[in-house]
């Protein structure tokens, strides 16, 4: 905790400051572009990697950047997936993966995760990722390629919630699958098979 009340007071002496009119106009103003559905993975800040300004991204993060489908009933996903599409009108929705991740490793080697039940039940949401990645050799290899798979099968999960159907079919939205590379601060976007781009290097 003293390191989070030093950066405090770091923002509040030499940040804000220097940004004090973008939050006086943030303070009535809330209009981001992006939807960003990311890890919650200490390592992977969206802000960071885009270097956005605040105020630009709207951002969901979840253990291994997973989106349930679409079921009626209370959810905190959905919810705020909901608002950032009918109520900010958000134009673009990226789903970022990223190397190394904890989630899709877990699954690629099958680890034990008895001990937790909450996590092994929210990993159910990558099983079609899972099921994709399944003729992948084991190590490092399988699990990039279930990090891929699962960018691919979030978006699905995604195109299922009523709100960013409707966005997809009106032309409101475009979706965008991102893989973070933590190592090299690379970032690929995925297209077609075979039509991977990197954004950056």
């Amino acid at each position: 905790m003293p390191d989070l009340a030093d950066g405090i007071a770091r923002f509040q002496q030499d940040v804000f400051p220097a940004k004090a009119d973008l939050f006086a106009r943030l303070a009535a103003h809330h209009a981001p572009h992006t939807l960003f559905i990311g890890c919650s993975d200490a390592r992977v800040v969206p802000e960071l990697i885009t270097q956005g300004e605040p105020g630009e991204l709207f951002v969901i993060r979840t253990a291994g950047n997973l989106v349930p489908a679409y079921t009626p009933g209370t959810n905190g996903v959905a919810a705020s997936i909901e608002y950032a599409v009918a109520v900010l009108g958000v134009s673009d929705i990226v789903i970022c993966g990223h190397s190394a991740c904890g989630a899709m490793t877990a699954l690629a080697e099958s680890h034990d995760l008895i001990g937790v039940p909450a996590v092994a039940a929210w990993l159910r949401h990558a099983d079609a990722a899972l099921a994709r990645a399944a003729g992948t050799a084991a190590g490092p290899q399988k699990v990039g390629a279930l990090v891929r798979q699962n960018v691919y099968a979030q978006l699905t999960n995604l195109a299922t919630h009523p709100s960013v159907a409707r966005a997809l079919a009106q032309k409101k939205v475009t979706l965008h699958g991102w893989v973070f590379d933590i190592a090299t601060g690379s970032v690929e976007a995925l297209g077609a098979a075979g039509t991977d781009t990197a954004l950056a290097a």
